[in-house]
Parts: structure tokens; C-alpha cells; sequence
């Protein structure tokens, strides 16, 4: 045990030295030798040239998104919700249906056992017709707002309304540089252009509309609520439902107009300002159409707020608002320029690592943890996966951008309590993470979610990361009390086995690739390699703050179970001796890469099994059953074992799953067209192997040195 901690004190030592260190190892280049950062942006700059429904586009500021089709509006939702949904959400914007049958969240819990003694999870409960209702109510509610479809009312020359298919003609561009998307097409051969564009510092849309269809009243804008579906999913073209919700016009001039909602939690306001002449009208039920007169150039502004509509804004100053703050964006940070490479996928790459800052920096840099699709549609609900964090939010700390992950923390700070309470009624100490759940930190009831674990040392990661970029004593003051009850509750999980006399992790339990019984599962490998690594990290700043460690930390560390080994290779856990052999257990995320991808090298680690473990899997894994995160992770694997081809090759494996598309997004299927964790992970990927990890040598040592990647890169930092 001494020994232990002598050896930790040394780590936390060298923790403390490398933050430092790292900083002055990472200078950018020198003047002569700066990237021409507008031009890296900008020759990635997406162009759409057809009626695609899966080249929808989105302007935004982090906590706001807009989303449109070819028309540079959503006028087509539609067309558009089988492909990528023309959505408008935020992070406020949320409601929840009456609870009327008075449902308890006590009916969503079901015992298990565990270390000798029944413990509550919140699950999918099915014992009978009532709780199975009550699961679906606290798993629904509350849910995510499609705040609201702003549209062109077009109509032909013969007065019937114009169809996709009448959209002719089209030249779509978005400017990435500005955050702004000019769109022209043609209707019966009258063209249309439109500028649309989002204001950085309140969720206000502005459009500019040049066209004789204006003159020809032709062309009118429509303002239309979409009714929340309160299910899985919600593609912002549900128009009709049974709650009595009210749309009214409850403020209207010559130049401005406000449109009030009420919902059953939640209230909101949309306000529109224009210039020159123009009235709005109510046409149906949550239907109101703005017609614009005598002028065939058109702009106006589209206000989303959950207060009252104060102030007046118009389209200038949303497109200054948004050139000002997208240029700060790009010449902040970590930059990558791929263009003196040779290898042929290059070009794709950098052009998928541009794409995946914008998408992240407008849809993911809230206050809130973000939902893997974002602000563009609900995905569970609209609900955050805190396991999902990591990837939305690490590779922000990389790029130089810590500011994005760090305003992410203080949630994690207003939901504390009730981490201790979920912790407390489980009988552990400390806080235990929730998994799916809400702006207010309560928990979404899941069979899967209530068993994961890897969510719970992502704190640690957090703090670390923000401790490496600014080590002082300030910042382990602000987030010491979450580290220490995130240890707490790590240390008090565990299991301690007399029999083996180890601890262990579970059952029940379900690793990160989600393919193994909770009640049988015990010890996953990745899982192991995290409790250690952020029980050793608390420990050290337990030394930097000059405490004594808590001892339950320490012996949890010393007596922690080995990482399962079986034929030379790591298996996904211990009691998943069939690992590799049933075929069923080669999908979902191939998580033992976690392990020596995500995590640094640790007494733990025997690489040449990692090796084995790596090149089985590689081999033989179901790589059409994965998900988009997990191409990055094998890069990082690879990267880390000194496999740079393979580390590049996985970036590119050919499945349908790592498919990045004309906007930038990381496709899945059908249901999941936006899935930000991959782009997430791809720039964490890319940010390694350009500055590499504590203890890695030279430059881009994740790249081939065969002088078919010549990579220039400044501002990055390394990983753990």
C-alpha cells in the first residue's frame, strides 16, 4: 500500500510538471510559417446543387439551431423528414405533458442484486400495464421542442402551391467562414435568392429575400408549429394533436410582430421585425403567413425566446453578428492543413474535419450536455447520454477551445444533488452519474442506460483536462467536490471479492458495447482501465491540494481485479469467455480499445496484449454493426501502438456507419442521419495524431511517415 501511494504522489507530480510542459511543447508555428486558416475553412465550403434530403443545412450559435432545405428556409418539412429534418430547436426549449395518472418514478425502479443486498435501477419496468406506462411517461418527459417551422408559402402562377419538384435551378452554398447560406433557385424561371443567417448571442434567425415572385405575391413567409410528438424521435413535421396548445398574435405594428405559445410547461414567444410594408395574418391554428408589399427585395428577423420579445433586431445585425463571431471561431483555436499531402484521402479528410468543427461549435457548445443529433431533431427524446460527452466534448480541450467544454460544467454542478440522491438511494457514497437525462439532471428510466458505468470517471476527465490547461490552484478548488464524489462513488461500487480477494465491477453491469446480459456481466475491460485511471487522477489531486487521499480510494486501487486476459487478448469482460468465438459478441463498440485509446498507458496495460486484442479484432470484428464513434477510437488505438496506417485506414474503413455527408454529418440509418458523437470523435482523433499523448514522440505521430502525409497543424494539445 505504501508503495502505492509513493508511487501515486510521483504521479500526481509529474501530472502537475507535464501540464506545463505540454503548453510549451505545443507552440504554434511561427509567423512565417502561419496557416491561411480562411483558406483551409473556406475551400470546404458546401455546395448543393439538387433536391437532396440529406444536404439540409443549419446555421446556429451553440444553443440554437435552424435547419433548412434548398430554399435556404424550411419549406419543405415534409419532403425533408425521412432524410435530415428541417428542425428548430434550443437548449430551453422543452416541455412536459401533464402527469395526469400521477405516475411516481418509484414504478420505473426494479431491485437487482448486488454486493449481497437489493439495489434499485430505474428501468423499462414491465410488471405490469401501469408501471410500463409510468416508464414511458418519465422517459418521455420531459422532451425537446421543434420550436417552430419558418417556411416559404410559394405558390405558381396558376395559384397552386409550388412543389419540391417546381424548385428548379438550385445553387446552395454555405459560407463557413460567415456562418451564412445563399440559396438560388428558380420557380416557372423567376429566380429566387435568399440569405439566411443565425445570431450569435440570441437565437434570432435573419433572411434577406431578393425576387419578383414578392411583387407577383407569389411569395409569402410562413410561420407553422409543428406539434411535439413526445416520442423517440420528433422530425418537425407533425402538424396535428390533442393538446389544447395556443398560437396567437399578441403584438403586431408596421414593422414587427410577436407570436405567443403556451404549451403545457412551457411558454415561449417568436417575434418578427421586417422592413417595408408587411402584414401577418393568421391563416390557421398555429399557422400565420407574413406578406411582404410592393418590393421584390424582402428582409426580416425570426425571434425564439422563453421570455418576452424585448428588442428589435435586424438582418444586419445578424449577419454581422454572425460574420464577427464565426471568424473569431476559426482563427481561435487549433488549426490542420492537409494540403500537402499526397495520400488521396486526404482532401476528404480535412474537408470532414472542417465540417465537424462547424457542426460541433453550432450545435454542441451550450450549457447543457448535448443530445447525439444535436439541435436538428430529438433522438431519445432530446435527451443527453452523459457516456456521450466524452466524445461531444473532449476534443473542444484538444483543439485549444476549452471554453466550450468548460461553460458544459457548471450543469454537472446544478444537477449534483441529485447524482448524490441517485448514489444514496442505490447505498453508495459519493455522486453516481446519471446516464440519459434532462436539463434538471433528473433520470431517464432505461434497461440499458441504468446499468452503463463509463459515464461516471468523464468527470474526472473533465477536470483534468481543465486542470492540464490551466493548472492552478483555482481551478482544483472549483471542481475538487465533484472529483472527490465521483471517486467516492467509484470506490463504494466496487465489489470487494473475498474469494479472489480483488474488487471488482459488477453485476450487475453493462459494458460500453452494450451486447452482454447485465445480471451475468462482470469486470469489462474498459471499464476496469477507466476506474483506475480516475481513481489514481482523484488521488493526485487530492496531493496537489495537499489532503490526505481517501483511504477507500487507495484500496480500491491496490486491490483492484486485473484486466481479463484470455488467449493473449483482452476480452470485452471477464465473464465473457465467449468473447471472440460468438459471433453475436463482435458488434456493437469494439469498447476494449477504450482501454489503450481513450486511456493513457498503465501498470495495468500489457501492450503486447493490447496488440494481439487489437489486430483480432480488427480482423474479425462486425464493422457494419458499429456506430460513428467508434472508427475514431480505433484510430486512437492504433495511433497509440504505433500503427499509423491502420490509424488512418480506420478513419476510412468503407461502412455505412463512418459515412460523412455533403453537410458534414456523420450518417448512421435512416432514424439517425445526425450523429454529432462521430464528429466529435473524429476531431479528438485527428487532434492525437497531430500532438500526440503524454509520452509519444516526434511530429504527427498518428500519420505515416512515408512522406504521403505532410501534415501542418498549430495550436493543438496533447491528449493524456
Amino acid at each position: 500500500m505504501k508503495k502505492l501511494y509513493a508511487l501515486l504522489m510521483f504521479s500526481a507530480i509529474l501530472l502537475s510538471n507535464s501540464s506545463c510542459k505540454d503548453k510549451v511543447e505545443q507552440e504554434p508555428l511561427t509567423s512565417a510559417e502561419k496557416i491561411d486558416r480562411k483558406a483551409v475553412v473556406s475551400r470546404h465550403n458546401v455546395i448543393v446543387k439538387s433536391l437532396d434530403t440529406l444536404a439540409s443545412l443549419s446555421v446556429g450559435n451553440g444553443t440554437f439551431a435552424y435547419t433548412v432545405d434548398v430554399t435556404g428556409l424550411q419549406t419543405f418539412p415534409e419532403y425533408y423528414k425521412d432524410g435530415m429534418p428541417l428542425g428548430t430547436q434550443s437548449e430551453w426549449g422543452w416541455d412536459s405533458y401533464p402527469n395526469t395518472e400521477n405516475y411516481k418514478f418509484e414504478e420505473t425502479l426494479v431491485d437487482y442484486k448486488q454486493n449481497g443486498r437489493a439495489i434499485s435501477y430505474a428501468i423499462q419496468n414491465k410488471a405490469s400495464e401501469r408501471t410500463k406506462a409510468a416508464t414511458e411517461y418519465f422517459r418521455s418527459n420531459p422532451h425537446r421542442l421543434q420550436l417552430g417551422n419558418l417556411g416559404l408559402e410559394l405558390l405558381k402562377s396558376d395559384g397552386s402551391k409550388v412543389a419540391p419538384s417546381d424548385i428548379k435551378s438550385i445553387n446552395q452554398h454555405l459560407n463557413l467562414w460567415t456562418g451564412e447560406i445563399t440559396s438560388e433557385f428558380t420557380v416557372e424561371g423567376i429566380p429566387v435568392t435568399i440569405w439566411t443567417t443565425c445570431h450569435q448571442e440570441a437565437d434570432v434567425i435573419g433572411v434577406k429575400i431578393q425576387s419578383e415572385l414578392l411583387l407577383k405575391k407569389q411569395l409569402q413567409i410562413r410561420v407553422r408549429f409543428p406539434y411535439p410528438t413526445g416520442t423517440w424521435t420528433d422530425l418537425a413535421a407533425q402538424w396535428d394533436g390533442e393538446r389544447p396548445y395556443k398560437s396567437s398574435i399578441v403584438k403586431s405594428t408596421i414593422n414587427e410582430a410577436v407570436i405567443a405559445r403556451e404549451l403545457d410547461s412551457l411558454q415561449y414567444q417568436v417575434g418578427l421585425q421586417w422592413k417595408g410594408n408587411a402584414q401577418l395574418a393568421e391563416k390557421a391554428e398555429h399557422y400565420f403567413l407574413l406578406t411582404p408589399e410592393e418590393n421584390n427585395v424582402f428582409e426580416f428577423t425570426c425571434q425564439y425566446t422563453n421570455s418576452e420579445v424585448k428588442r428589435s433586431i435586424d438582418f444586419e445585425a445578424v449577419l454581422s453578428s454572425s460574420e464577427t463571431e464565426w471568424e473569431r471561431f476559426w482563427k481561435s483555436g487549433a488549426v490542420v492543413d492537409f494540403s500537402g499531402s499526397t495520400d488521396p484521402r486526404a482532401k476528404e479528410l480535412e474537408r470532414r474535419v472542417v465540417l465537424s468543427q462547424y457542426l460541433t461549435k453550432l450545435q454542441c457548445t451550450g450549457a447543457l450536455p448535448p443530445q447525439e443529433t444535436g439541435l436538428t431533431y430529438n433522438s431519445w427524446y432530446g435527451k443527453p447520454h452523459l457516456e456521450m460527452h466524452w466524445w461531444h466534448g473532449v476534443h473542444f480541450a484538444l483543439w485549444n477551445r476549452l471554453e466550450y467544454l468548460e461553460q458544459t460544467l457548471p450543469w454537472y454542478n446544478r444537477v449534483f444533488k441529485k447524482a448524490k440522491s441517485l448514489a444514496e438511494r442505490q447505498g453508495f457514497e459519493g455522486a453516481r452519474w446519471q446516464k440519459m437525462t434532462d436539463p434538471y439532471g433528473d433520470e431517464g428510466p432505461s434497461s440499458v442506460g441504468a446499468f452503463l458505468i463509463w459515464q461516471q470517471p468523464h468527470f474526472i476527465t473533465y477536470a483534468e483536462l481543465m486542470y492540464r490547461a490551466k493548472p492552478s490552484q483555482e481551478t482544483l478548488e472549483l471542481y475538487k467536490d465533484r472529483v472527490y464524489a465521483t471517486a467516492d462513488f467509484m470506490a463504494s461500487y466496487a465489489n470487494f471479492n473475498t474469494e479472489k480477494n480483488r474488487y471488482e465491477l459488477g453485476p450487475p453491469v453493462i459494458a460500453a458495447q452494450e451486447r452482454f446480459k447485465a445480471v451475468e456481466t462482470y469486470n469489462p475491460t474498459y471499464e476496469l482501465a477507466y476506474w483506475h485511471w480516475a481513481l489514481k487522477t482523484a488521488v493526485a489531486w487530492k496531493i496537489r491540494l495537499g489532503e490526505e487521499p481517501n483511504p477507500a480510494w487507495k484500496t480500491v486501487l491496490d486491490g483492484l481485479s486485473p484486466l481479463p486476459v484470455q488467449d493473449n487478448m483482452y476480452l470485452a469482460a471477464e465473464s465473457a469467455t465467449d468473447s471472440y468465438t460468438n459471433p453475436e459478441y463482435r458488434t456493437d463498440h469494439p469498447s476494449v480499445f477504450g482501454t489503450f485509446g481513450m486511456l493513457p498507458e498503465s501498470e495495468k496495460l500489457d501492450k503486447t496484449i493490447m496488440k494481439n486484442t487489437f489486430d483480432w479484432i480488427w480482423d474479425n470484428w462486425a464493422w457494419h454493426d458499429t456506430w460513428g464513434w467508434d472508427f475514431p477510437m480505433t484510430a486512437m488505438t492504433a495511433a497509440r501502438l504505433g500503427e499509423p496506417e491502420k490509424a488512418v485506414d480506420a478513419l476510412f474503413m468503407d461502412i455505412q456507419t463512418n459515412t460523412y455527408l455533403k453537410s458534414g454529418h456523420n450518417y448512421q440509418e435512416g432514424r439517425l442521419p445526425v450523429y454529432l458523437p462521430g464528429n466529435g470523435g473524429l476531431l479528438t482523433a485527428v487532434a492525437m495524431m497531430c500532438a500526440g499523448w503524454d509520452g509519444s514522440e516526434g511530429e504527427n505521430p498518428g500519420f505515416p511517415k512515408d512522406g504521403s502525409w505532410n501534415v501542418k497543424w498549430e495550436g493543438f494539445q496533447k491528449m493524456f
